[in-house]
């Protein structure tokens, strides 16, 4: 079983260095941040980035603040906030008092921009968008810009007059004052600033300038004192730039950014702009469909926050960009279930079984175990009668080689906690359909062991009593997408969805008990079933009810999906 907190990783290492004698953080307290953007909902990748913040911070006795990144408003909204907070806690961390927005950071960066005006270090310029891309420069030509020696007292006018809103979107920036030379392009004056006349989630119209990430996030870190700023690797090359900014802004800590490779999972896609589009296209259910890589949409499915948690701890932390087999995932979730779902009897596409020399009109209990790797979990009684339910599947009238379950006068064959019966025959609709199986049991052979102890030969099978079955919908869940890289090369990743990504089989029947199931609670984990022979299985924590009974399939019971 995996350790709560991380193990030891390159990140670790560096801040175990650091906490030395002499070292940058000698005396101190860890101090991580999550800073999601609340534009979208939180995904499998956004997992592996709160679990290494929230993690590492769990593991040397820290903390770690929440902050929302709320510094572009385009696409912002409380919805997304609100969900972001449920799926953190769902997964078991937690932030006490610490839950920021960018945007109460909006005043002291304007000061800090103001700051950096008066020393010299950033300028306001005009540039239009076309010519700022023309004078941006190459490897061998540095960047320019006719505004870069604008007087001081001029910049300042400019920026007041940016934020009183006197100007169009697009006609000013503010761009710092570095190197347009460097190397490294985000070095190369980059823009601080920029106007845009848009309401803001919790501003309202109070600001018409909005600082870049780049200027703001580094602000934001040191502020909050944040130790060790946590970010996937495409921040690699922004790095200087944030120790530019701490460096020049009058801020009271020096944070330092160490880079991750972000994760990637074959059969899907992570961008929150594609999954917005999926679903404001209509082509899943929504964010939280359980085909989709959000977090709410792996809770509907039946993902609980242990097997992610675990999925997360044991594809590490690495500086190299990889992708990972969904199918990694599934095994944890396996590993997970396997341990402490409750095992039923639920059969999805029935046909009826008679025990034709089982007296009609009498009926009985046999006793179940609920989990057979858990005694503790005790047993269960169920029903039995001369009409049950199976699986089609469970019978051919001319079967196939090595064909193990029922045929006319085939192989004996268990029914699981009940009794060992052999098929005598079938019945047929007038268009040749089977709709019916008879067989006969042996009334000395209960809990599916024969008095005279010969071996059963045949496969054990799982049934539900047809008397006190209840009707149920189950949905059975493939990979969204039939490619395993929808976003690889100039693809057009909606032109890889997989159409039988979703099979929904109604009038499928489960024992009794499952009448009885809790119904899930927003936000919550459903209760887990394994469904004999066929995976694990949660009720829908969307469309069921106790009237209406609709089970998603968490996972097969091994990988049977096509690679």
């Amino acid at each position: 079983m995996a350790e709560e907190t991380m193990s030891t990783n390159f990140i670790h290492a560096i801040i175990e260095e650091e906490l030395q004698p002499g070292g940058r953080c000698e005396g101190k307290r860890v101090h991580t941040r999550f800073p999601p953007e609340p534009n979208g909902y939180l995904h499998i990748g956004h997992c592996k980035a709160l679990t290494i913040d929230f993690g590492t911070a769990e593991k040397y006795g820290g903390i770690c603040n929440l902050r929302m990144d709320d510094t572009n408003p385009a696409k912002e909204d409380t919805e997304y906030v609100d969900a972001i907070q449920e799926d953190i806690h769902w997964l078991g961390f937690d932030w006490d008092d610490r839950f920021y927005y960018g945007s109460d950071y909006f005043e002291r960066t304007y000061e800090l921009a103001v700051d950096l005006i008066k020393k010299g270090l950033a300028y306001v310029c005009e540039l239009t968008p076309d010519q700022f891309r023309e004078y941006r420069g190459d490897t061998s030509t540095p960047a320019k810009s006719p505004w870069r020696d604008r007087p001081v007292e001029e910049n300042l006018d400019l920026f007041a007059r940016m934020k009183n809103g006197e100007f169009p979107e697009g006609k000013y920036t503010l761009r710092a004052k570095i190197d347009l030379a460097s190397g490294n392009f985000n070095m190369r004056d980059p823009v601080l600033y920029r106007i845009r006349y848009i309401e803001h989630h919790r501003q309202g119209t109070k600001w018409c300038i909005f600082p870049m990430y780049d200027f703001a996030h580094p602000i934001q870190d040191a502020l909050e004192g944040i130790t060790h700023s946590l970010c996937s690797l495409e921040y690699e090359n922004h790095r200087p730039l944030y120790d530019w900014v701490v460096q020049h802004c009058d801020v009271p800590s020096v944070p330092r950014q160490i880079e991750f490779a972000r994760l990637g999972i074959n059969y899907t896609v992570m961008s929150k702009r594609k999954l917005r589009l999926l679903v404001e296209t209509g082509r899943v259910s929504g964010w939280d469909d359980p085909r989709m890589p959000t977090l709410c949409g792996l809770r509907r499915r039946g993902y609980t926050p242990k097997s992610i948690r675990n999925f997360c701890e044991r594809i590490g932390v690495s500086k190299v960009d990889s992708t990972v087999d969904w199918a990694f995932l599934e095994a944890c979730l396996r590993e997970d279930l396997n341990e402490s779902a409750r095992r039923v009897m639920g059969v999805l596409r029935p046909v009826k079984l008679t025990v034709t020399n089982y007296p009609e009109g009498q009926s009985e209990e046999v006793e179940v175990e609920n989990n057979p790797v858990d005694p503790e979990a005790g047993t269960r009684m169920v029903p039995f009668s001369r009409h049950l339910y199976i699986e089609a599947d469970d019978f051919m009238e001319e079967p196939v080689p090595k064909y193990k379950r029922l045929t006319p006068g085939g192989l004996e064959c268990r029914l699981k906690g009940a009794y060992i019966i052999r098929c005598t025959g079938c019945v047929k609709d007038e268009a040749g359909n089977v709709v019916e199986v008879l067989c006969e049991y042996d009334p000395d052979s209960k809990g599916g062991n024969p008095a005279d102890g010969r071996k059963i030969k045949g496969a054990a099978i799982h049934w539900v009593d047809a008397a006190t079955a209840v009707d149920a919908e189950v949905r059975l869940y493939d990979y969204l997408f039939s490619d395993p890289e929808p976003d690889g090369g100039d693809k057009d990743f909606l032109e890889c969805l997989n159409p039988d990504s979703l099979t929904v089989l109604t009038g499928c029947k489960v024992e009794r008990s499952l009448a009885q199931a809790a119904m899930p609670e927003k936000g919550k984990t459903a209760t887990a079933f394994q469904f004999m022979r066929q995976g694990y299985f949660c009720l829908d924590n969307r469309d069921a009810s106790p009237d209406h009974l609709v089970f998603n399939r968490s996972v097969s019971l091994k990988d049977s999906f096509k690679k």
